[in-house]
Parts: structure tokens; C-alpha cells; sequence
């Protein structure tokens, strides 16, 4: 009976837990595309990327997501067994709690190993090639044709271009450009004019046919306004980065062998989530407890706070450790231990104190 009970609480667990994921991930699904289209009509991605680079992001977002959704997943469906009485039920047959709760923990340990295998390969690389694609679709980007009626940045922002007009042969039409000089602002208007790109493809050129250039400092009273009939305005492209140095990107087995203390700190938290599914895990189970008569959902708000400590602890702790304010040898392991003693505190305080102040009451 005790398996046929663990497996109904197993199936109540990973239902709960999937739900929750699902929608947490659908959330970040249409945040990650307003993020991604914004990036792409900015830079003028290439319109192949654009899903590859939100599959990229919502693979980097699994990391936080599934710690707390398997959190939710567990106070949710032990809330409704302890709400509808079947928890109470199943204790009163002779059930014990560990029968219950072991298909729990191994869920959460079946998890946490799936979510290692995502922080340490699976997460970076698609950090490192999301970063590439992104580099590469900015550059092409640059040498796509101008769009009539559409402002374009080029040259990593220096030089803004506008074209009421496109002609079928690449002439321009009633043109605008700004571009950005250290403190000098130049601004150009003429009636047409010619884009093209250098056979290296370091630079593309803008040239001005019968217009007027605008050329001064804001904020300064001095400014020239000069006429031309040609002008030329070269816009030097931003070198390709060739190597990604992010370091959400870098190689698991790279941060492990550097002795840098932000590698290491970065390593730290890349362990640090899968534990942390674990943990949560098992601090879930006692805080999904309900007392009689308590709503379903009673003790969720407390998880949610345990689960944003947690999270802002290994933050903080990352970074300390990156600024070598942390031994590396203490790492974040105390962040688990620390959550260990809060949840258990929270559960058992309460029955502790009352055991104390009936104490001091009897002497």
C-alpha cells in the first residue's frame, strides 16, 4: 500500500511540477521575445535568427525557473492532499511520512542532476553561441540595404541615417544623417545620395548630393552651416569580436582550472542552483504541512520568501567571492546550510518556544 500511495503522491508532485514550469516558462517565452524583437529591429537582425536566439535565451532562464517551480510544484499538490484530508487519511492507515516524502526526494534529486547537466554544458554553450549569433547578426545587420521612412544606426550608434525614399537602383531621397564625432555633432540633409561599403568591409560611405551640413557642439553658441554639392561621410565599422569573453559563456572545465576568483565564484554558482533544486526540495516538504482548517495555499507566500533569500544569497555570495571577501574553500556551501537552519526555524520554531515558555511557566 505504502508504494501504491507513494506513487499517487509522485504523480501528484510531477504534475504540479510541470504546470508550474510550463507557465513560469511561457511567462519568460513572451519576455524573451519583446527583449529579442527589440534587439532585431534595432540592429535589423537577419530574420533566421531571431528564433534561435529566443530558444538560446529560454534555455539560459531553465536554471531559475526549474529551483522554483519544483518548489511550487511541491507546496501545491502536498496543500491540496492536506486540504481534502488525504494526507490525514493515509497517516491514519499506518502510513508513515518517509513512504510519502521519499518519491519527493527523489524527484528532486532526478532534477537536480538533469539542472547540472543545463548549468554546467548546456547553459554556457548556448550563452556562448547566442552571444556569437547575436555579434554576427548586428554585423550583418549593418550591410543589409536601407529601408525608406526607417532610421538606421551605423557604426555601433555613431552615425544615425535616414531616407525618405529608396530608389530601385539603391539612390537615396531627402536624406538625414547625424553623426557623432567626440564632443562634435555633425548633421547632414541633401536631396539624394549613394550607399556603399567598402571591399574589406571595414567601411561604409555615404555620399551627399546638393544638401547642407550642420556641424557644432551642443550646448555651444558655435556652429558652421555649411552647403555642398558632394559630400562624402565614411563610417568606419566596429571590429567583429572574435572572442567571446562573457563569462556565462567560458567552459565549465575552463573556470575550474582558472584561478581567478570570479571564475571561481561563477563556477560556484553554476553548482550552486542544482543543490539548490535539492534543498528546496527538501524544505518544501515541511512547509507544505497544514494545520487543520488552513487554506490550501497557506504557506506559500513563506516559500516564496525563502526561495528570493535563497536566490539574493548565492547572488551576494557570488560576488563576494569574486571580490575575495569569501574563501574560496567556504564557496556558497554555508547559503545552503543557512537555508536549512531558516526553514527549519520557521517550521519548528514556533513548537520550540512554546516548549520553552512552558518551562519557565512550570519553575
Amino acid at each position: 500500500m505504502g508504494k501504491i500511495i507513494g506513487r499517487y503522491v509522485l504523480r501528484e508532485v510531477l504534475t504540479a511540477w510541470l504546470l508550474m514550469m510550463a507557465v513560469l516558462l511561457i511567462i519568460l517565452t513572451a519576455y524573451e521575445v519583446g527583449v529579442v524583437l527589440e534587439r532585431a529591429a534595432a540592429s535589423q537582425f537577419p530574420q533566421g535568427v531571431i528564433l534561435r536566439l529566443i530558444y538560446l535565451g529560454l534555455l539560459q532562464y531553465v536554471s531559475l525557473v526549474a529551483p522554483m517551480s519544483l518548489l511550487l510544484g511541491i507546496m501545491w499538490a502536498f496543500g491540496r492532499l492536506y486540504h481534502d484530508s488525504e494526507m490525514a487519511a493515509a497517516l491514519a492507515c499506518g502510513v508513515r511520512p518517509g513512504m510519502l516524502y521519499r518519491p519527493v526526494i527523489a524527484l528532486g534529486v532526478v532534477v537536480a542532476a538533469a539542472l547540472a547537466a543545463v548549468t554546467l554544458q548546456l547553459a554556457p554553450a548556448a550563452t556562448h553561441e547566442a552571444l556569437t549569433l547575436r555579434d554576427q547578426a548586428v554585423r550583418a545587420g549593418q550591410f543589409a540595404p536601407l529601408e525608406p521612412g526607417q532610421f538606421r544606426a551605423f557604426g555601433g550608434g555613431s552615425a544615425v541615417v535616414y531616407a525618405q525614399r529608396v530608389e530601385p537602383d539603391g539612390t537615396l531621397g531627402n536624406v538625414f544623417i547625424e553623426r557623432t564625432r567626440g564632443p562634435v555633432v555633425e548633421v547632414a540633409l541633401a536631396n539624394q545620395a549613394r550607399h556603399t561599403v567598402s571591399a574589406d568591409g571595414k567601411t561604409q560611405t555615404i555620399e551627399l548630393y546638393h544638401g547642407e551640413r550642420f556641424e557644432g557642439v551642443p550646448g555651444s553658441a558655435r556652429f558652421r552651416i555649411m552647403r555642398f554639392a558632394e559630400h562624402t561621410v565614411p563610417i568606419p565599422m566596429p571590429p567583429a569580436n572574435t572572442e567571446v569573453t562573457d563569462l556565462d559563456a567560458a567552459p565549465t572545465a575552463a573556470l575550474y582550472a582558472s584561478p581567478d576568483p570570479r571564475r571561481q565564484a561563477k563556477l560556484q554558482w553554476r553548482i550552486a542552483l542544482p543543490l539548490m533544486c535539492l534543498v528546496l526540495a527538501i524544505v518544501a516538504l515541511p512547509l507544505s504541512r497544514l494545520q487543520p482548517r488552513q487554506g490550501r495555499y497557506a504557506r506559500v507566500w513563506i516559500a516564496l520568501v525563502i526561495y528570493v533569500v535563497y536566490l539574493n544569497l548565492l547572488t551576494a555570495g557570488e560576488s563576494w567571492i569574486g571580490h575575495g571577501r569569501i574563501p574560496l574553500v567556504l564557496g556558497l556551501w554555508w547559503v545552503h546550510g543557512l537555508v536549512l537552519l531558516l526553514a527549519f526555524l520557521i517550521v519548528r520554531g514556533p513548537a520550540m518556544a512554546q516548549r520553552v515558555q512552558y518551562r519557565w511557566a512550570r519553575t
